[in-house]
């Protein structure tokens, strides 16, 4: 175990004893609200506080009586994978009245709760700080009229508020991401795929509504993760005589050879002079204009149901864990907040100003002041609108600027879903820059054999829902080729290199870094974009590719636990990919509720497995079924998982039984997630914009020509923590474990005593980045455009 150090806080020294904590879902459900309520209610029991659960939201806290139950650590169990909210939601009019608060305010008493965990949207919120600033009041009534003894005054004084924004919509300001909008996008993008099909078929238009009265970001993303032609929303109106404008565009794309069209309409879209723009109009639109086939599919519900994905299960658990120590340390004085991620980071935020906020773009809207909407919706909500623009509407080639620079893409690597949405991106938006863009098949193989050729927009057409690498990827590094690959530049005249791939990647760029002391054809703008399931290349909290595994372990191992459903007690050894780097097997420890993660990074012994077995064994003695292990393929070359298996089933034989299974490659196939479609335009689009500046900025007039020989024109392009940075490939070096490939220190380690905890473990949790409240407006870093992360 992990010894004390300064940047740690355990949890002797953080006690949540005598503290009564209530969690209760409000407003309408989303999925991962139930992965939230676990993380608060093993959270707090695992401080010493007393957890309670109020059933069906503001309307339980009200009623009282049987709505408000103490939790235990078995009553959360199993509902990790679950959608909605097991312990109910509902509207509550009562809630907004004086005497409504103040019955809630006597149930809370009677049973000792300060402490509040709010679960729901902006009303919910809101409701909450209205109800923590009336609380000494309300107290002051239930005395009067001898509800309450005096000394309950003194003894509840304050009433502490932590909330968690849960909402399909993403419609709350001040974090990147809210519990549910993952998922629902998940929900959206499987349909979506699924019509595709059906549309090539018969040469169909669809319309799709999707939900989002006041928002537009369900529809603004899924437009961008299925490259839809046409996308509405309530943010930013079409201009006066977008109807003509949008049949132009189906007319051209469909006379370029495509098959159908798909058309992306949020429920609250409107026009410029605030008129609905409603599916059903879209469609009488198209059939009389153009003729073509029309369907319109109404998503409905559907966005809400289902299981939640990865993502919310991750970030729930973060959150919820966040938020019982945001109760821990609030004081009288501490403000209600808002535990929310900023790019890759959890942070708190007061709750008002974020509510403020959200209220400040509806305002906006309805002044239509639309600009200043886009904006107030934060960075993550302004950048998917520049990327979608820039990539799906072609400007006619009189417009394009013309740059005469040639620029290559290529995968190098194991495919990784998300990579043909990467590729795609960077050929748009190369196109649109006015450069000649040229694709490399099968990698560096590929390019020192010269399976070269141009691209052009048309061909990169529906990429970006398909899983692999449709360009073909190879392991394969350049420095055996390397005057081969020169010459092959030097045929195609070739200015500038974007690379899409994993550590063979990175390695790649070092080695071309090195032959530029001996060809001048490698003096050009490189950039890497990081793209590997294993999640191992340095310089970058996240690659494309590893969200898509991590769904694919997280659905495997409910479908594995299921299985074992009505059976006697019994735990599964899973076996996931990563190479030495245990980043699946952690966070899909963590988003599929594992009791264990044997990782390479965190050294273990046979003490600490026979530990783990008697741990096991004393949870499934009580009414705990089903067990999961997780083992990161290279984690030990003794400790095999035949070897793990084997003593779990010795170990354990009397109580439970094992079963084993190895995911192999299952988690590097399948249609890319959503996140991955989005995190790939984006990045790509980004590393491409570089690209074009450096080409500019390194072509010498004198010799026509690009020359480029300094560290930062070999760049990766990551995200690190709340922002994307490009870094000097060089200067990741000294960061890096080259035997291993991996880097020397990974952030989602950070992760690893959370799930320790919610398993159930005694260990410390490293709250070195907690505790300090920053607000709405200054939490983006201002050149930020990093997607939403784990």
């Amino acid at each position: 175990m992990a010894q004390p150090d300064s940047k740690k806080i355990f949890f002797e020294n953080l006690s949540g004893a005598g503290k009564a904590i209530a969690v209760l879902t409000s407003g309408g459900d989303a999925q991962g609200m139930n992965g939230a309520v676990r993380a608060v209610v093993r959270m707090g029991l695992y401080v010493g506080a007393k957890v309670y659960f109020i059933h069906e939201g503001y309307q339980g806290m009200v009623d009282g009586g049987d709505n408000i139950k103490e939790a235990t650590w078995e009553s959360v169990s199993s509902m990790l994978q679950l959608g909605g909210t097991v312990i109910g939601s509902a509207r509550c009019k009562e809630f907004r009245t004086h005497e409504g608060r103040l019955k809630a305010a006597h149930n809370l008493v009677q049973h000792g709760i300060t402490n509040l965990c709010v679960i729901g949207g902006d009303g919910s919120l809101t409701g909450a700080n209205l109800f923590k600033e009336e609380w000494s009041g309300l107290l002051n009534e239930l005395v009067e009229q001898g509800l309450i003894e005096a000394d309950a005054v003194q003894k509840y004084s304050a009433l502490h508020i932590v909330g968690m924004v849960g909402s399909i919509d993403n419609d709350f300001c001040g974090t990147d991401m809210t519990i549910g909008t993952d998922s629902a996008l998940h929900r959206i993008i499987e349909v979506v795929d699924a019509i595709m099909t059906t549309a090539q078929s018969h040469q169909r238009t669809f319309v799709l509504e999707v939900m989002g009265r006041h928002c537009g970001y369900l529809a603004l993303v899924s437009g961008l993760a299925c490259g839809a032609d046409w996308v509405l929303i309530p943010e930013m109106p079409p201009e006066d005589g977008w109807e003509e404008k949008m049949c132009q565009k189906l007319s051209a794309t469909r006379s370029r050879g495509t098959r159908l069209n798909i058309i992306i309409v949020a429920e609250g879209a409107i026009d410029r002079h605030g008129k609905p723009i409603t599916s059903s109009f879209v469609k009488d639109l198209v059939v009389k204009c153009l003729g073509f086939d029309t369907r319109v599919t109404i998503l409905g519900h559907v966005q809400r149901g289902g299981t939640p994905s990865a993502f919310d299960r991750i970030l729930a658990s973060r959150m919820g864990v966040e938020a019982v120590l945001a109760l821990l340390e609030t004081t009288a004085n501490t403000p209600a907040c808002v535990v929310s991620l900023c790019g890759n980071t959890s942070v708190r935020v007061p709750l008002m100003e974020c509510v403020q906020m959200t209220q400040e773009v509806q305002k906006a809207m309805d002044q239509k002041r639309f600009e200043e909407a886009v904006k107030l919706r934060g960075r993550s909500f302004e950048n998917n609108l520049k990327t979608y623009k820039l990539l799906a509407h072609r400007k006619p080639e009189s417009e394009l600027p013309t740059s005469n620079f040639n620029v290559a893409v290529l995968n190098v690597g194991a495919p990784a879903a998300g990579m043909n949405a990467a590729v795609r991106s960077a050929v748009r938006v190369g196109i649109s820059e006015g450069h000649k863009m040229f694709a490399v098949s099968d990698g560096f193989e590929g390019f020192y054999k010269g399976q070269i050729k141009e691209v052009k927009w048309g061909d990169v057409g529906g990429w970006t829902g398909q899983g692999g690498s449709l360009l073909g990827t190879k392991r394969t590094l350049p420095a055996k080729h390397v005057e081969k690959i020169a010459e092959q530049m030097r045929k195609h005249n070739i200015n500038a290199l974007l690379i899409i791939g994993g550590f063979e990647a990175f390695l790649s760029l070092l080695e071309l870094l090195t032959a530029r002391g001996k060809y001048d054809e490698f003096c050009v703008p490189m950039v890497m974009v990081p793209a590997t399931v294993s999640n191992n290349v340095p310089g970058s909290d996240l690659s494309i590719g590893a969200d898509t595994a991590l769904n694919a372990i997280t659905t495997t191992c409910d479908r594995i636990k299921q299985s074992a459903s009505g059976t006697k007690r019994r735990v599964f050894i899973i076996e996931t990919m990563g190479g030495y780097c245990g980043y699946l097997a952690t966070v899909g420890g963590l988003a599929s509720g594992a009791d264990a993660a044997y990782i390479y990074e965190e050294p273990f012994d046979i003490k600490e497995l026979q530990a783990n077995v008697e741990h096991l064994t004393e949870k499934m003695k009580t009414s705990i079924q089903r067990g999961l292990v997780l083992r990161n393929e290279n984690c030990n070359e003794n400790y095999t998982t035949d070897f793990i298996y084997q003593l779990y089933s010795e170990e354990g034989r009397g109580v439970f039984d094992c079963r084993k299974n190895v995911l192999g490659h299952m988690q590097q196939g399948g249609a890319p997630s959503p996140f991955d479609r989005n995190f790939g335009t984006k990045i790509s689009a980004k590393a491409m914009q570089w690209v074009s500046k450096k080409l500019v900025e390194t072509f010498r007039q004198d010799e026509g020509r690009v020359f480029a020989n300094t560290e930062d024109s070999c760049c990766l392009l990551g995200m690190r923590r709340r922002t994307l940075v490009f870094q000097p490939v060089v200067q990741l070096k000294d960061e890096t474990d080259f035997v291993h490939r991996i880097p020397k220190e990974q952030w989602w380690l950070k992760l690893r005593p959370l799930m320790k905890i919610l398993a159930k473990y005694k260990t410390s949790y490293d709250v070195s980045d907690s505790g300090q409240l920053e607000h709405v407006v200054h939490n983006r870093p201002k050149d930020s455009d990093a997607s939403v992360a784990m």
